[in-house]
């Protein structure tokens, strides 16, 4: 049986860095990009369900408000909407631990996929009668 991941013993956010840094009381130091952690959610919407859905246009993404929940979690929300999925310890050690070769994973599911992780622009309305 694994055993279960410990409790960081800090947390913070880094706003400038959009990083969230977590501190474990064995020494251990996990900064994770908010960026990340959102193409990273373990929520529906991100995991689907068996199927995994691609997240794109996630580069500038910022997280806005951290919650802790219970004893085992976090709930992160971040400013493009999204606020689903509960980050538990064992899932950001997870991260932590695997963050290259998961963030690795991710840019070579973009580039397969055509996709890009700067945001798409949304292209103003232009009134042609003026």
């Amino acid at each position: 049986m694994q055993e279960a991941a410990p409790q960081p013993s800090k947390i913070n956010y880094s706003k400038s860095r959009a990083c969230l840094e977590l501190s474990y009381a064995s020494g251990e130091f996990f900064e994770l990009s908010a960026e990340l952690l959102r193409v990273l959610s373990p929520s529906a919407e991100v995991q689907g369900h068996g199927q995994p859905r691609l997240q794109t246009g996630k580069k500038e993404v910022r997280i806005w408000k951290i919650e802790p929940v219970g004893r085992y979690a976090l709930k992160l929300s971040f400013d493009d909407g999204h606020d689903s999925g509960l980050f538990t310890w064992d899932y950001l050690w997870h991260l932590g631990c695997n963050k290259e070769k998961l963030w690795q994973d991710y840019l070579d599911q973009l580039q397969a996929a055509g996709e890009s992780r700067q945001p798409k622009l949304i292209p103003l309305a232009v009134d042609a009668g003026r």
